[in-house]
């Protein structure tokens, strides 16, 4: 096992992934973290795979960057996929960084997230009752992507006959994010961007003849620039104000969506666990915890050293592209004790799924809202739920979730 181990870390290249990694990536983190947690890559960036050199490269947000200019320019040239990924609040350095998200938390408060509770509940019953009609479900387009869809386009104020094409635009944009783009895929993903951009510039015209209230409605209060004083007035330009939208949409829809189809599956495959949740539904919080943790969302990040830095022993020149690797340090027995094993009631539970430091996800009180509802809500109303076929998975490493859950309800 060792030998294979070493090999599996000496060979890894994340630019050439195999269909078995994708199926599961974990064999292949856990022995990159015991033999080469700081691994350079052959195209010469670097894999990092211990929780506590992710933790390290979060907080230190003057020698890690998040920028993203020099690192997208070779990949997207000069497209609107590059406007948009080197323009959106999550590849972005201070001040820019924090002027966007302060304007986005302030509609992201916990007394507007407590106010969105009962429309999320109604919302999940809804699609329940569907379920139960039709008498079985594919947990991903009858469920888990609903959801997010309908509660970002909530908080942006989307009619809800125009929330149709939503989906497929982030899927198209947060696919070109992969390691490696196929000319298909860049092309899907700029398109996307293109289409999401035209309808954005209406919708925004549309709002700022009719403003809806800033407290609730986030794209009026980028619009109107209500940050905290701080802000001197400052108002989002044109372009960032467009792109932040696209950049919610994406960031609070595919990532939830995997947490509430990534858990329902792994309950389905740990039947103790399930059968324990059911029994002590009050667990809901620490078992979304332990979702986020076991099956990442999102499991990679990135940064670029902005000078000379030491990580886990070995020194990094400046100008160093780096991946973090959450899904590796979610399974780091140093911070997690028996870290393979599912466990809906595991504390402490220092997660990685939503960052850390600066960048820590601005959404993650409504994610976790969200999962717990929806997870909760499907496994009460549905006990014997059971998948009926092979899931199919997103076939991105990225971010794992699945494309296709096929469900009988029992």
């Amino acid at each position: 096992m060792n030998a294979h181990a070493r090999e599996l870390a000496a060979s890894f290249d994340l630019e050439r992934l195999t269909p078995e990694f994708y199926d599961n990536p974990y064999p292949t983190y856990r022995a990159l973290r015991e033999n080469e947690p700081v691994k350079r890559l052959p195209n010469g960036t670097v894999f990092l795979t211990r929780y506590d050199d992710l933790v390290t490269t979060y907080k230190n947000t003057r020698s890690f960057s998040s920028d993203k200019k020099k690192e997208f320019a070779p990949k997207y040239g000069a497209s609107l996929l590059y406007e948009h990924h080197t323009t959106s609040l999550v590849f972005n350095d201070p001040p820019a960084h924090t002027r966007v998200r302060r304007l986005i938390m302030g509609a992201l408060s916990p007394r507007a997230i407590a106010s969105m509770e009962s429309d999320l509940v109604a919302l999940v019953d809804r699609l329940l009752d569907a379920i139960a009609a039709k008498g079985d479900c594919e947990l991903i387009g009858d469920f888990a992507a609903t959801i997010p869809i309908e509660v970002i386009g909530n908080l942006l104020d989307v009619p809800h006959d125009e929330r149709e094409p939503l989906r497929g635009w982030s899927l198209a944009i947060l696919g070109a994010l992969e390691p490696v783009v196929s000319p298909e895929a860049f092309a899907r993903g700029n398109q996307a961007v293109k289409d999401f951009l035209s309808y954005l510039q209406t919708l925004v015209a549309r709002r700022r003849q009719k403003p809806g209230n800033p407290e609730r409605d986030v794209l009026t209060r980028l619009i109107q620039g209500e940050g905290s004083g701080e802000d001197n007035g400052e108002r989002l330009t044109e372009t960032e104000l467009l792109h932040n939208c696209i950049f919610l949409l994406n960031a609070g829809h595919e990532t939830t969506t995997n947490l509430i189809g990534n858990g329902l599956v792994a309950l389905d495959r740990h039947p103790d666990q399930k059968q324990r949740l059911i029994q002590n539904p009050d667990l809901i919080k620490t078992a979304v915890e332990e979702m986020l943790r076991y099956e990442s969302s999102n499991q990679l990040g990135n940064r670029m050293t902005t000078e000379a830095v030491e990580l886990g022993g070995v020194m990094l020149e400046a100008g160093t592209s780096i991946t973090l690797c959450i899904g590796a340090a979610n399974r780091d027995p140093v911070q997690f004790p028996d870290p393979e094993i599912f466990d809906i009631a595991r504390t402490p539970n220092r997660h990685l799924a939503f960052a850390t430091g600066a960048h820590q996800c601005a959404g993650m009180a409504l994610a976790r809202l969200e999962g717990a509802i929806a997870i909760s809500r499907f496994l009460a109303r549905f006990p014997n739920y059971a998948l009926s076929g092979k899931p199919v998975r997103g076939g991105r490493v990225r971010f794992r979730g699945f494309l296709n859950v096929p469900c009988s309800i029992g």
